[in-house]
């Protein structure tokens, strides 16, 4: 049993996750990495309840959200999630979220503030659109070069070849989608007067971090200041 003395705020939350695939939800696999993310983020709180979506972030039918959401206002609890991505992945339904005034928290950026999750996710829903247009290019490209695509054997590809290519791709996607942000996020605050050294706190409050994952610093702040907006 815990015990709480009269100084501290007993937080209430109602826990929300989601797999893309019902495969993923009948093995676990995504599903025990967020509960794992979730069980170290909370601390001295009350657990509700717990919903499990299986759908695409793309979708708004979202039952079990729904459901996640009531209990939430029934019990003036806070929505929970791992990962701002295990919400949305499109900028309309997290502003949405907000305008409904339940408060939640992602496990990833604790510390984030609606202002900041907005833009976090106007710049993830545009990446995404960037990404799929590159992608579409390519392969079209590709195809009027006379390159057969769908079958490795066919291009001299090896699925261990392309799993490679895969992991390396998604490591630069993840790195320049984060300088990105951090960028849009720097920018904004510069243009509205603040400090060098406020930037700096708000960006580790937020859990941003260097591409070497260290917490940044004036110079860091400014070097990226530079490569993305004086470019």
């Amino acid at each position: 049993m815990l015990l709480f003395t009269s100084k501290e705020k007993v937080m209430k939350y109602v826990i929300y996750y989601r797999v893309s695939t019902k495969k993923q939800g009948a093995s676990g696999l995504g599903l025990e990495a967020q509960k794992t993310i979730v069980e170290n983020y909370i601390k001295n709180s009350i657990v509700i309840a717990e919903f499990t979506e299986i759908e695409t972030g793309k979708s708004a039918n979202r039952p079990q959200l729904n459901k996640a959401l009531e209990c939430c206002k029934i019990n003036n609890a806070t929505l929970l999630v791992a990962k701002l991505d295990r919400l949305a992945r499109n900028l309309n339904f997290i502003t949405s979220l907000q305008a409904s005034n339940i408060d939640f928290v992602c496990c990833d950026m604790p510390t984030a503030n609606r202002l900041t999750i907005h833009i976090i996710s106007a710049i993830a829903e545009n990446e995404a659109l960037l990404i799929s247009q590159r992608t579409k290019q390519a392969l079209a490209e590709k195809k009027k070069q006379g390159v057969k695509l769908g079958n490795p054997k066919n291009n001299g590809l090896t699925l261990e070849n392309i799993s490679k290519g895969c992991a390396t791709r998604k490591e630069n996607a993840l790195s320049n989608e984060a300088n990105k942000k951090a960028s849009t996020l720097i920018t904004m605050m510069r243009k509205g007067g603040s400090k060098w050294s406020e930037i700096v706190k708000q960006l580790n409050q937020n859990g941003f971090r260097t591409r070497r994952g260290c917490n940044f610093d004036i110079t860091a702040v400014k070097r990226l200041y530079n490569r993305y907006v004086l470019d």
